[in-house]
């Protein structure tokens, strides 16, 4: 028996790493018959022993109590939140990020900052924005991106008011104003985090959707009403490129213009919907995106790398320096490029822009596209199926990849969406499928969203005949 020290262990690394690999090959080619989503309920004994397993037994133990319990979330059937899987490409990657254990928090001992940088100019590319004017970081994910993006429009609002909030704090609130129509979870509960307050934003009407109610994506002539209205001298408008239940896009020309005339700050939550840059069939949707003054992007949505990734963006790098810029003797290595830690929230930081390099490598523009349009075709071919159906009904035509739908019952809307609550949860307790709820106009209803890069038109039709088999009483 190996003593459960790293320093014994060390010797026999290639044995424990072998049988790790063979843990993840078979996981990987038995991923179809994983279930999408776990529903057990399980819970491990919290009790930390005083003398520990050893690497080998803790793998067995592992596979007893934790892995039979996971979801086949990197799967092609887990169409869930909006999740994307791991390549080969970017496995390769995180697994070499695990081991070269890079802290990208300085630059002057190791070439990760470099390769960060160059990750972000990569991905201005596939997002065809203007190379000279953005620069920006990579972050956990859209929750940090966005966080990264207001404040940076809090210290712009402070310096428009003669403070600098990063130093001096932040007591000038009552002069700040957001205006949004569908701020994404993650973006409410950034304003929490930052001051704003998560009740604190106007609401901007929504556009009429394709069924004539009121939808997610912006009325720019009621936004030009609030922000004319407003007295606040400070004002920041948030805009979506995908809302995340309806994939709604606002129109950011105008949204601009109109920053521009009232002296509001843009910004932009693009965590998946950013990706129609990368394709001719789908960049009308985000045309002037390249205008906002902050974006957020999600890397573990569509470009399939692991969680966690994100990237901020921002046409400000001197106020985003300024917001997060913090100084100590030990930090300083004389080196020329720029500090990553920075342009965000922490210090010490994972070297996440490896998988990246790998994914961006290895597939280039047109893989990632391949991606993105495979997934927007699958959406479409499910939500032709729904259409034709018996026994479902489409909420809304789907404009990318995210399809809205539930059962077809008779009777009034609480015993309706009743019924659809308990056909969700048969659905997924059958783990060939994992797909989250969402409501429209009060209707309880279901989100298939793609954006892993495994989905087939076949898994589309096994899904099909799962939907079908569960409607059945």
């Amino acid at each position: 028996m190996i003593s459960p020290h790293p320093q014994d262990e060390q010797a026999h690394l290639n044995s424990l790493l072998s049988e790790a690999y063979q843990i993840a090959r078979q996981y990987i080619h038995h991923l179809s018959q994983q279930p999408a989503g776990c529903m057990t309920s399980h819970r491990l004994s919290p009790t930390l022993r005083e003398t520990g397993l050893g690497t080998h037994a803790t793998l067995e133990k592992f596979q007893q109590d934790i892995l039979p319990y996971l979801s086949g979330s990197s799967g092609s059937r887990y169409w869930g939140f909006v999740t994307g899987g791991v390549t080969p490409a970017a496995l390769v990657g995180d697994w070499l990020t695990a081991t070269l254990d890079q802290n990208v928090m300085v630059p002057g001992d190791s070439i990760a900052t470099a390769v960060e940088l160059a990750v972000i100019e990569q991905l201005k590319v596939l997002f065809n924005l203007p190379q000279h004017r953005f620069d920006g970081v990579l972050t956990t994910g859209a929750t940090a991106s966005n966080l990264v993006g207001l404040a940076t429009a809090r210290q712009w609002g402070g310096r428009q008011l003669g403070y600098d909030i990063a130093r001096e704090g932040f007591s000038c609130l009552h002069q700040f104003q957001l205006f949004a129509t569908t701020p994404h979870a993650s973006q409410i509960k950034v304003q929490g985090i930052l001051g704003f307050g998560q009740n604190q934003w106007v609401k901007v009407r929504g556009l009429p959707d394709a069924n004539g109610q009121e939808g997610e994506a912006m009325d720019v002539k009621d936004l030009e009403t609030q922000l004319k209205a407003s007295s606040a001298p400070v004002k920041i408008v948030i805009s979506s490129a995908a809302t995340v239940s309806t994939t709604a896009f606002d129109d950011f020309n105008a949204i601009t213009q109109l920053c521009k005339t009232y002296q509001a700050w843009h910004h932009l939550d693009g965590a998946f919907g950013l990706f129609t840059r990368c394709s001719p069939q789908l960049a009308h949707l985000t045309i002037g995106a390249e205008l906002a003054d902050s974006i957020t992007v999600d890397g573990h949505k569509w470009l399939n790398v692991p969680y966690d990734c994100g990237i901020a963006f921002t046409q400000h790098p001197q106020l985003l320096e300024e917001t997060f810029t913090s100084g100590a003797a030990y930090l300083e290595t004389g080196a020329t490029l720029p500090s990553m830690m920075n342009r965000g929230i922490e210090n010490s930081r994972r070297f996440r822009a490896l998988p990246l390099w790998f994914t961006l490598t290895a597939y280039g523009q047109a893989g990632i596209q391949k991606i993105v349009e495979n997934n927007c075709d699958r959406a479409l071919q499910l939500a032709e199926w729904i259409i034709s159906s018996p026994s479902y009904h489409l909420i809304l035509p789907p404009q990318l990849n995210v399809v809205l739908f539930a059962g077809k019952f008779n009777g009034d809307l609480a015993i309706v969406n009743q019924r659809n609550r308990a056909l969700l949860q048969k659905i997924n307790q059958s783990g060939k499928v994992f797909l989250t709820p969402s409501n429209y106009h009060g209707k309880f209803c279901f989100r298939a969203a793609f954006s892993n890069w495994r989905i087939t038109d076949e898994d589309v039709l096994e899904v099909t005949q799962i939907l079908k088999e569960a409607f059945k009483v």
